[in-house]
């Protein structure tokens, strides 16, 4: 069955407006997949792509495509902020681990979201990326790679709610 996520973050705290940040329309999603059965799985969505991609599992089956896709992705600005949704449809279906026996469920028992950033430092004229995620000791202070400069506060985990 067809399963939509939505997936929001926020980084706050932007005080430089000359490293231009903006989120990047991709992120990795862990979904329980019914194609290598096994739960918790890092999935790799792309804005526009057909499809996403399934790290499969440490042993045996390999990364492999899977149904899912961003079905929507929009970005907001405002003073001093940056926020992010996407909507993340995904295909799943009931199965039983293959390796340790649990239930799929949709989303995941333990739902953990990567969502993908870059920016343009002025003083090295250089772009950069960073990522935040969901297990991150927060606050989290992402910086330039290039100029050292706090790019934001990252004060709130990202949400991660089923719609469908």
């Amino acid at each position: 069955m067809l399963r939509t996520a939505e997936i929001t973050a926020e980084l706050s705290g932007l005080e430089d407006p000359h490293h231009r940040f903006y989120w990047r329309p991709r992120l990795e999603f862990s979904v329980d997949c019914f194609i290598c059965e096994r739960t918790g799985r890092t999935t790799l969505f792309e804005h526009e792509a057909e499809r996403a991609l399934c790290s499969g599992s440490r042993s045996g089956f390999q990364r492999h495509h899977t149904a899912g896709r961003i079905a929507a992705f929009d970005t907001t600005s405002g003073r001093e902020r940056e926020a992010v949704r996407a909507l993340v449809d995904f295909w799943w279906a009931p199965f039983t681990d293959t390796r340790d026996g649990r239930e799929a469920a949709a989303p995941t028992s333990r739902p953990w979201v990567r969502l993908h950033f870059g920016y343009m430092c002025p003083e090295a004229d250089e772009s950069g990326a960073g990522s935040i995620q969901t297990n991150l000791v927060r606050p989290y202070h992402p910086t330039c790679k290039h100029c050292d400069r706090r790019l934001g506060v990252d004060g709130e985990t990202p949400s991660v709610r089923l719609l469908t």
